[in-house]
Parts: structure tokens; sequence; C-alpha cells
């Protein structure tokens, strides 16, 4: 028996060298085209940072009104955005309005891709408006000032669409969602829908082992910190340290993969890196007064969903004002707004559904399984599909009977009912929750409520301590120009700068890029080298994401046991035995303004025609299902349109919708009696009209069990067959119209 020499050329050994030589290659290639792209990146950055009102937008734009202009100037605009030249918008649908966040980077996320918020609300026809800002803030703006003027922007919007069928649908993104809130629940009659993405709103909300970033408050000893880092800055908070925190949080991603990730696709993965890093790095200021409201009030004083937020003028946010319907995305991907910081906001405010529907609000949410924050946002990939729906779909959510809502996607196929009335790929549906469905999800003990109250009042204390004892000296010490030095200095500017074209050096790497382009020899996906390096890097996450977890583990543990000592809690003011409970109770006026509501509501119970019978006998069957679904109102706006031919409004259309709903709501029965008082005596026309209802009803799919019992009973009032060959019980009496 013969066996192979190793060392002969063909060998298992001589392969191994050749994939050896052949990865080496490669990955010194790799790594110079590396270093040019980190150069292009500090390049950019120069370039971006240069620019008077820097941003990402892939849209071209028209300025419509300049916030430094204002009386109140604030360093807020105003744009239209200019569809290309492939989209049709139609002017008399709603206009969007997409405000980005300020929270350490510069704005235009929301238009950063074609399949962003921008450009999907463009795509479903609808004029789209921008509302951005610049990287410094003007002289006293504050968070309140900048609510006056995003409400004059949106004024200037509804004004420039006076034939638009709804007012403008907002979305806030992060940051900017909870200030429109504030906003809307301060001036209610400017918003149409609201759609809220990765925006906290319960800022203490969270489950254990989950979520560190709401302990970061007390594990700081409170906001001191805050005014510290803006007295340093001279009166500016840098919008830098906002980008550390989030950076702090996934430290496999910022100390590792996403370079790593360059590097291995350094070929492909340029301008996707590039495009992101532009944004990124784009790092904004804030007023000291700003953030200090932010961290107060928000972060560490969770104030928004408690109604304690006072306005200069003495009014309170109050969410509960807001007349809007509200549309909230989250993910339990999101480490920075939890799907319980994004939601756990209505159960402070309601008691449960009744409640909800008591102030007339409707709520739709959303939770996606994976995504990240950012995700949200760029709406790339996987979010795709929750934005196009819900800028298809906006009028099915403004006109949706009040309550608690989950909006779920399932994907159009062959098999689809009604698929000609499905916009896009995916039919949305809205279905009935209560608010055990948010419970369900995981939240605070009174124990964790007792806790953050704790360090609600540490923060207090401290920073009562330090305006007192340090903050004069910091103040009289600090020069504009030495704030100006210290903002330069940040570790994440000097990442960008260092590897500049400024860098003597970084000019020979741009030379042997150049060089390493026309003599490319990438290595094959099959070297085992290569499979070693993915390999090697899969350990690397692995132990920077061990670090991670026993980090957080710690810093929970820490937080929990400090702040959840009796004793502690005693010397600061709580009882250590209390039951802390947030949520408000209906005020008296509201209470009086409802029952009086009620009372009007019963009196025209017997009041209307043709179209009111319509559609208090649509809703009466559809509640059975506890479900909505696009094509259903796709249908229904058929039923928009009288039988004179003539259209009715969006708005007058879900008052009549609201009006139907919340008499069968507050006496079934009486509002089914009466609707034999509504109906024509023209046999025809009531034929046609239930014919309209089985329609609506059947496009989403075989009428069936409850709502196919309805239907017979809405048949016997109606004085009509069913269309299933079935007779009814009575035949439609004239006389119940004088009855």
């Amino acid at each position: 028996m013969s066996m192979e020499n190793p060392n002969l050329p063909g060998g298992p050994l001589s392969g191994l060298v050749a994939s050896a030589v052949e990865y080496m290659v490669d990955a010194s290639q790799r790594s110079v085209l590396f270093l040019d792209i980190m150069r292009q990146r500090g390049d950019q950055y120069r370039e971006h940072v240069a620019q008077t009102a820097p941003h990402v937008l892939q849209y071209a734009a028209e300025l419509i009104m300049d916030g430094r202009k204002l009386d109140e100037p604030v360093n807020y605009a105003l744009v239209r955005i200019i569809p290309p030249k492939d989209v049709e918008i139609d002017l008399k649908r709603r206009p969007f309005v997409v405000i980005d966040p300020r929270a350490g980077h510069g704005p235009g996320i929301g238009g950063f891709k074609a399949d962003s918020e921008i450009g999907v609300a463009m795509k479903a026809g609808h004029p789209c408006y921008f509302i951005g800002f610049l990287p410094e803030p003007m002289p006293g703006q504050t968070i309140e000032r900048i609510a006056r003027a995003e409400a004059i922007f949106i004024e200037k919007v509804i004004s420039r669409h006076p034939d638009a069928d709804g007012k403008p649908c907002v979305i806030g993104n992060c940051q900017a969602g909870w200030a429109v809130m504030i906003l809307a629940s301060l001036r209610p009659e400017l918003f149409g829908p609201l759609i809220i993405a990765g925006a906290p709103l319960a800022y203490w909300a969270g489950v254990h082992g989950k979520y560190p970033m709401r302990y970061s408050g007390g594990l700081l000893g409170g906001s001191w910190l805050t005014a510290l880092t803006s007295d340093l800055g001279a009166g500016k908070f840098d919008g830098a340290w906002l980008v550390q925190n989030f950076e702090n949080q996934n430290p496999s991603n910022t100390l590792w993969t996403k370079q790593y990730n360059v590097y291995s696709k350094v070929d492909t993965e340029a301008n996707r890196y590039l495009e992101f890093e532009r944004w990124w790095g784009g790092h904004v200021n804030l007023n000291a007064e700003e953030i200090q409201f932010i961290v107060d009030e928000l972060f560490i004083g969770n104030n928004l969903a408690a109604g304690k937020i006072e306005m200069s003028d003495g009014r309170r946010v109050d969410l509960r004002n807001i007349q809007s319907p509200i549309v909230v995305f989250c993910s339990e991907g999101d480490n920075v707004t939890p799907p319980q910081q994004a939601l756990d906001w209505i159960l402070d405010c309601y008691a449960d559904v009744d409640e909800i529907r008591a102030y007339g609000q409707t709520i739709v949410y959303t939770v996606h399984k994976s995504i990240g924050h950012l995700g949200i946002f760029v709406s790339g990939g996987v979010a795709k599909k929750e934005h196009a729906e819900f800028s298809s779909n906006i009028d099915l959510i403004d006109v949706l009977p009040p309550g608690l809502y989950e909006a779920t996607f399932e994907a159009k196929g062959e098999e689809t009912t009604s698929s000609d009335l499905v916009v896009g790929q995916w039919v949305m549906r809205c279905e009935a929750r209560t608010l055990d469905d948010i419970r369900a999800m995981g939240g605070n003990s009174p124990e964790d409520e007792r806790r953050f109250a704790a360090a609600k009042r540490v923060s207090e204390l401290n920073l009562a301590a330090y305006q007192k004892f340090v903050q004069p000296w910091i103040k009289t010490l600090v020069t504009p120009q030495m704030a100006e030095t210290m903002r330069n200095l940040h570790p994440l500017r000097l990442q960008y700068e260092a590897l500049s074209s400024q860098n003597p050096w970084m000019t020979a790497v741009k030379s042997a890029a150049e060089d390493i382009e026309d003599n490319r020899r990438p290595v094959a996906q099959d070297n085992p080298f290569l499979a070693f390096q993915e390999q090697m890097s899969k350990q690397i996450v692995h132990a920077l994401d061990s670090w991670r977890d026993a980090q957080e583990a710690l810093s929970e543990a820490i937080f929990l046991n400090l702040y959840g000592s009796p004793a502690v809690q005693t010397a600061l003011g709580i009882d250590p035995k209390s039951e802390p409970s947030r949520r408000r109770e209906m005020s008296a006026e509201h209470r009086a303004m409802l029952e009086k509501r009620v009372a009007q509501l019963k009196s025209g119970i017997g009041e209307g025609g043709l179209r009111e019978a319509a559609i208090r006998s649509l809703l009466y069957i559809g509640s059975a299902r506890g479900m909505v679904d696009e094509r259903s109102i796709e249908a229904l706006r058929r039923i928009r349109r009288d039988y004179s031919g003539q259209r009715m409004t969006l708005p007058k259309f879900k008052m009549l919708v609201r009006e139907q709903f919340f008499m069968l709501l507050i006496d079934r029965e009486g509002a089914l009696a009466a609707i034999q008082k509504l109906l024509p005596e023209d046999v025809n026309q009531r034929r046609a009209a239930f014919a309209a209802i089985r329609e609506v009803l059947s496009a989403s799919g075989e009428i069936a069990g409850e709502r196919a019992s309805r239907l017979r009973r809405v048949a016997t009032l109606f004085g009509v067959d069913t269309g299933e060959g079935e007779s009814n019980v009575a035949p439609f009496d004239p006389k119940a119209k004088a009855s």
C-alpha cells in the first residue's frame, strides 16, 4: 500500500499553502480598501458638518417656512417634499407631515430611502412635508417654543390644502413622537391621525432582564450630570453624548460588527455604510433648557403620561385630550424604546377600553418582532410593509370606531378574498384589543414603581445641590471657546477627523486603494481561512455580547437593590408599603360633558335617514367579528356617497360613523328598533342599501356565525331577503316611521 506524500506538488499541504496565500492577499487588499472607506467617511463628515443645513433626505425639497424668522425663533423649518417624476400626487388626499427626532443626530432619517416614511406616503398619493432642524439651537429656544413653532407649521400645511379630505397625518419619530403627542394634546384641532414610531411615552416601563437604559438616570444619580454637561458646553448640550448612549447599548455592534461588516464585504458595502454614517455622524446641539426638560420631565420624572407637565401658560399636558387616532409602531427588538415604554401610557391614562371610548379615542398599535430602533424610521426591508400599509390605509384608521386595536398584516396571495380591494402586497386588519393585551407584554410591579419614584427623588435632590453649590463656579470658568474645544475633542468626532484626508498618512492609503481596485483579487468563498475569519468574528461578537449582558445584569441588580431598599425609600419620603398608581381618574368636567353627550345621542337615535340606518346596521353586524380590514373599508367607500350622488366628506363620514357607533354602545336594542323609522318606504332603495351592506361585509370573507345571524335580523328590519333565499320573519312596516 502506498501513501501520498503531503509535501509533493498537488498534496493537501500545498493546497493549504495556496489557500493561505490567496487569503493573505485578499485580507491585505481589504484592509487598505477598508481604511480608504474610513477616509471617505471622515471627508464626508467634514463636508456634512460644514453645511448650513445638513440633512440626509433623498428627495428634493422646497422651503415653506423658516422657524428662525418667527416671533419666537427656533432652529426648525418646514419644507415641502418635491415628488419624483414617476410619483403622482393627489392634492385632495390628506397631506403627510414627517417630523424627525432631534436626539443627537441631524434630520432626514424619515426620508433616508425610497422605502422610507416619506417614500411610501408619496407612493400612496399623499402630498408630503418635512419638519427638520439646523445643528445649532436659537438663543432661548425651549421645548415649549418648538411646540408652538410646529403648530404654526401644521397650520401652514392645512392652509395650503383647503380641499384635502382630512387634516394632516403627522408622523413623529422617536423624540419627535413624544413632542407631537404633547402638541396634539394642547392643539388637538390641528391633527389628523398620528403615527408615533419608536417613541418612548412611559419612561419607567419595562421588564426585568431587558431594556437597561431605563435604569441609567438612577445609576448616575439623576439629572445633575445633564446640567453639568450643559454647563461645560457653555449653555449647550452636545448631541454626541446622546449618540454615545445609543452606541453603548450595543457594544458588539459599535466596537466590531459595524466595521467588520464593511471590512468583510468591502467590495459591495461601502455605499450603504457611507450613506448611513453621513446621518449617524451629523451631531447637533441642544440648549441646556431643552435637554433639562427632556431628562427631568420625561426620562427621570416620567411626567408625560401622568399629566404632570405644565406649560408656561398654566395648561397641563393631558394625552387624553388628543382627538385624533393614534397609531403606535414599536418593536420587541428595540432596546431604546421597548414595547412597554411605547404602550404603557395607555394603562396610565385609561381604566379600560370603555374609558378610551368615553374620551372618543382610537388607538391602534403594532408590535414588530425583531426590527431595531433605527429600522422603524428608515422603513427599509422588514418594516416596509407597516409604513406602506399605514400610509395607504390612513383613512381606514381615521374612521375606526373609538377603542383599542392591534394592526396585523397578512400577505396577499392568490387565495385572498377580494384581492382587488387590497392596496399593496399585504392585507391590514385592525383587531379589537383590551388593556389586558397591553398588560400581558409585562410591566412594572408596585415595587418597581417605588424604586423609580425613589430615583426621581434622588435626582431632584442632587440637581438642587449641584445648582446651588457647583453650577455658579462652572458657569464662571467655562468660556464659549473652551466649550467649542471640548466639543471638537469628543471621541465620536475624533474618530471621523483622525482618519480623514486631513491626516497626511491617509493620502498614501488613498493612492494604495486606487492601485488595488485595478488589481483586486478577492478570496474564494470556500477558502478555509475565510471561514476561520468568520468564526473568529462570531467569537468576538459573543464575547462582547456576554460582557454587555453581564454589565446590564449588574446595573439592574444595583438599581433594584439600592432604590428598592426600604431604608432608602423611607429616607426619601416614600412609604415602602405604598401601592403607587399613576392612573388618573376622569375629571368631573369631562364626566359632565360625557353625560350631556350621552343624552344628546339618546335623543338622536330616531333621527336620520337611509344612510344612518345603513351605517348603524353595518356597525352592528361588523362588531360581532371584532376586527376591520382594509377590504371592508375599500368597499365601504361606496356608502360614503349618498343616493343623490353627492359625496360626503371624510370628516362628516367619520362623525356619522362615531355617532352611530355610540348610539349602539349606549342603547343597542333601542338603536336597532329605531332603524325602521329611518328607512324609506321605497323597497328598491332599501334593497340597494342592504346589498351595499352585504358587499362590505363579504369583502373580507364569508359571512358566517354571529355575523350571519345579525345580518338576518337587519334584513328583517329592512324588510328584504338576505340574498340567500331566506324569507324574513316580519315584513318592513312603513308605519314604524311615524310611530
